[in-house]
């Protein structure tokens, strides 16, 4: 009885098979191809935008709770705001014992202290390409910080200046058409608001003279609102209008020596950033204006006092130490270096010193060295930068690959060198050797600060998803199939059922197995 349905079911299957035309195997296997490249496509498209895979993030954050597993925390809850203080901790270690830093303080976000003018850089660059070089959380974080720097509670009061009221809400409107126009009322109805003057220096001033002429205009008004409010600092009010005039007269003083060392006028702005370094130590980063000054003056010998006084274990790091103490030390002995001759006899001290320095500015930050070296485009650098991240590269390169160039031999001593960094450190992301591990959140805060045209700079470089690899796969399996059934209809036919039958045999000879463990009126069953 047994073989007699076995015999019925194999039969039947082999009739539903032969009933299956050639174009029915086309339509199957064409249809599936169809599928997994559309598939395919839209998973490559948002690697590439957001870094990792839609199904397996679909995955992992509404199947894994179904099983039990845990759910990967979204890095985005780790890219803080703007900050104006460091946590030492969170970027240095010590060798082989470093510790993960803190979640928290992994992603800070922090004012690029060369930030360019918006009137006079960024917008020329929208209006010959068409481009915005910024990204609106990056304008956003410049809102804010101007509205701690350049306001206080007072100036929306009944007792504050008409032209500070107008500014109060001038640095919260979206459209720079408003703000600048919003500056011009202020000025007509106080001509002394020094905040409008600030506000059309930056945004409205296409010429870098321009600006400097606008920030020397607000520089005297800011300087007797400062002398006028420190005498009356005896109350809250007074002490937040005199801690608002500070932060503008410093803003003022620092923009005028940018502005001199856009224009080369180098010894200058050398001076105004020195004076502001010693009347005002607690301005932040401003040692990194002066770097950029001396190493233009080609004054390395005030550049490293500078260097040995910031690059200490128990002060946050930056790109611009790392770096810039790594070319004063590759200066020793760029200009005789070959690396024939250093693999044969071996490095000495100087050049070994120079070799260390450069692993340490790399495990620091990676991306530097793609721009110093030119292989990857430079672009704009932002109005906020994220220490280790692909935005302080590009803010660093941007103003300082000039002095490597300067330097004879310096870039060949990197090239040479530079991917020697790795490994030493061969997981990044769990242990680092000279600093604590490299933050894991750093793509998800640079995609934000970065504008999209720019291709991210990925560190370490991720594999390929395991979806994109097998819709890869699939897609191009089934699109051969489909291929070769149009080609060759009878002979895919035959294949695809000696196929599906090798398929099916497993199963009709475990139910034949079965069968002998279950009642009889169980398993025979027709369908009539």
């Amino acid at each position: 009885m047994a073989s007699i349905d076995e015999s019925y079911d194999s039969h039947n299957f082999a009739m539903f098979l032969n009933t299956l035309t050639p174009k029915f195997y086309v339509a199957l296997t064409g249809t599936s191809s169809l599928i997994s490249g559309l598939i395919l496509i839209f998973e490559w498209w948002y690697f590439k935008r957001y870094g990792t895979s839609f199904i397996e993030q679909m995955s992992l954050t509404h199947v894994a709770p179904w099983l039990g597993g845990d759910v990967v925390p979204d890095d985005q809850s780790a890219a803080g705001g703007s900050g104006s203080e460091a946590d030492a901790s969170s970027f240095v270690g010590s060798g082989n014992n470093a510790l993960p830093a803190p979640a928290l303080q992994e992603c800070k976000v922090w004012r690029n202290p060369l930030n360019l003018l918006r009137g006079a850089e960024y917008n020329r660059y929208t209006w010959v390409t068409g481009r915005d070089p910024l990204t609106y959380y990056d304008m956003n974080l410049s809102a804010q910080d101007h509205q701690t720097y350049f306001t206080c509670d007072s100036d929306n009061s009944s007792s504050g200046k008409p032209g500070d009221k107008l500014m109060y809400s001038a640095w919260r409107e979206v459209s720079q058409d408003v703000r600048i126009k919003t500056a011009h009322d202020a000025l007509l109805q106080q001509p002394d608001c020094v905040t409008a003057q600030i506000l059309l220096a930056e945004e409205e001033a296409i010429t870098i003279l321009d600006s400097e002429k606008l920030f020397k205009e607000a520089l005297t008004y800011a300087d007797q609102n400062y002398k006028k409010s420190s005498a009356y600092t005896h109350t809250p009010e007074y002490e937040a209008i005199n801690r608002r005039d500070m932060n503008v007269l410093v803003y003022i003083r620092r923009r005028l020596g940018m502005c001199a060392r856009k224009l080369g006028k180098a010894k200058e702005a050398a001076k105004i950033f020195k004076d502001l370094m010693k009347e005002h130590p607690s301005i932040l980063n401003i040692h990194e204006n002066y770097i950029d000054c001396l190493l233009e003056l080609t004054n390395y010998g005030d550049c490293l006092s500078i260097l040995t006084k910031y690059d200490d274990i128990s002060l946050p790091k930056s790109a611009t130490i790392c770096y810039t103490s790594a070319l004063l030390k590759s200066r020793q002995v760029a200009d005789k270096f070959s690396p024939e001759v250093a693999s044969k006899r071996g490095l000495n001290g100087s050049e070994l010193q120079a070799v260390d320095a450069i692993h340490r500015a790399v495990e620091f930050n990676p991306h530097v060295p793609k721009y110093l070296l030119e292989t990857k485009p430079l672009i704009l650098p932002p109005e906020h930068i994220l220490k280790r991240g692909d935005s302080e590269a590009i803010a660093y390169a941007f103003f300082h690959l000039r002095h490597w160039k300067r330097v004879e031999g310096a870039l060949n001593l990197l090239h040479c060198t530079w991917e020697g960094t790795f490994r030493m450190i061969p997981y990044p992301l769990e242990k680092g050797h000279l600093f604590y591990p490299y933050p894991s959140c750093t793509e998800t805060a640079d995609r934000e600060l970065l504008p999209s045209f720019h291709a991210l700079s990925v560190y370490p470089k991720k594999e390929l998803p395991f979806f994109i690899v097998f819709t890869a796969g699939l897609c191009t399996i089934t699109a051969a199939l489909a291929f070769l059934t149009h080609q060759y209809p009878q002979n895919m036919g035959a294949a695809a059922s000696v196929f599906f039958s090798a398929i099916a045999s497993p199963f009709s000879y475990l139910a034949l197995k079965l069968e002998p463990l279950f009642p009889t009126c169980l398993l025979q069953f027709k369908m009539v």
